[in-house]
């Protein structure tokens, strides 16, 4: 009978050092748009060393703000957050409660 090794990683979120989920695609976009923007600005006859530096410090600013944001907001923190953004902090609601109960007749 054949034996077949079982994918543990099931249902898991995806991870690559320590990265999780949704800043793993912002990580990875973030460093291609670097790579693009070095070679657009290289292209357009900016100095070679400016274009490196400009490269290397984005980059690193990158890297440790999506780390930071990994850190501290967590696996699902970034949808977390756009939610709260999208919800109203308070209704209001002017009517007087008598006509909240009142029946309302269709014409």
């Amino acid at each position: 009978m054949a034996k077949y090794e079982i994918n543990k990683g099931v249902g898991r979120s995806v991870e690559f050092k320590g990265l999780k989920a949704q800043y793993l695609f912002i990580f990875a976009g973030g460093l291609l748009g670097m790579f693009i923007l070095v070679v657009v600005l290289y292209l357009a006859g900016v100095g070679q060393l400016l274009c490196i530096g400009m490269g290397g410090v984005g980059t690193t600013v990158l890297v440790w703000k999506t780390f930071d944001l990994n850190k501290r907001y967590g696996q699902h923190g970034l949808m977390k957050i756009a939610a709260r953004k999208n919800h109203p902090r308070y209704l209001i609601n002017r009517k007087r409660v008598r006509s909240l109960f009142k029946e309302r007749r269709l014409a």
